[in-house]
C-alpha cells in the first residue's frame, strides 16, 4: 500500500503563484498536498525540456570510437565545461528533431540517424526539466550556427578518453556524463 493510499489522500498541487517568467524558465510557488496529507509550499522551476546527443564520428561498435565534445563556457559554473551538444525544445518540437537541430547548430554536423538512449530528470527536487538523450551516427560535417551567448569549440576525442575524463571529474556536467556512460554501455551491449 502506498503512502497516499494509506492516508486516503491524493498528493498534488492545490494552487500556484507565478513568481517569475524568463527567457528559458518560469518560477512558481506551489501550494501542494503531500502523500501524508500535510500541506506546504514548494518553489518549482518549469523548463520546456531539452535534448542532448552523443555524436559518434566513427562506428560506435568499433574499437574505441571517436566522439565529439564541446568545450563550452558556462556562466553559472564560472568555467569552461566539456559537454555533449544539447539545447531546449522549441514549442511543439519533437525531442529527436531537437537533438538533430542542436547537433547541426553546435557542431555543424548532420547525422544519418540518431538512436534514443533514455530520458533523465535533471533536478526533480525543484524542477520539471527532462532531457532526452540520443546518440548520433554517420556524421557529415558542415558549418556551425552558434547563438550569440554560446562560446564553444568542438573537440574530437576517443570514447575511452571521455570516460577517463568522467572518472577524473573533468566532465562534471550530468547530462554529458550520463549520456556518455549510457552510450558506452549501449554500444558495448549491441
Amino acid at each position: 500500500m502506498s503512502a497516499d493510499q494509506s492516508h486516503g489522500v491524493e498528493p498534488g498541487q492545490i494552487s500556484h503563484r507565478r513568481v517569475h517568467t524568463g527567457r528559458i524558465i518560469t518560477l512558481d510557488t506551489d501550494t501542494v498536498r503531500f502523500p501524508d496529507g500535510s500541506i506546504g509550499e514548494m518553489d518549482m522551476v518549469h523548463h520546456p525540456g531539452a535534448s542532448a546527443v552523443v555524436p559518434f564520428v566513427s562506428d560506435p561498435h568499433g574499437e574505441d570510437p571517436q566522439i565529439l565534445l564541446l568545450k563550452q563556457y558556462r556562466y553559472a559554473a564560472g568555467q569552461y565545461l566539456y559537454e555533449i551538444p544539447a539545447g531546449r525544445l522549441d514549442s511543439g518540437e519533437a525531442p529527436p528533431d531537437c537533438a538533430m537541430r542542436e547537433l547541426r547548430e553546435e557542431t555543424g554536423c548532420t547525422a544519418e540517424r540518431i538512436e534514443f538512449l533514455t530520458t533523465i530528470l535533471t533536478t526533480p527536487g525543484f524542477s520539471d526539466e527532462r532531457i532526452h538523450l540520443f546518440m548520433a551516427i554517420g556524421l557529415t560535417r558542415g558549418e556551425t550556427q552558434h547563438e550569440a551567448d554560446e562560446f564553444m569549440t568542438v573537440e574530437a576525442v576517443s570514447l575511452s578518453h571521455a570516460l577517463r575524463l568522467i572518472e577524473k571529474g573533468e566532465i562534471s556536467d550530468a547530462k554529458t556524463a550520463l549520456g556518455l556512460l549510457f552510450a558506452a554501455g549501449f554500444r558495448a551491449n549491441r
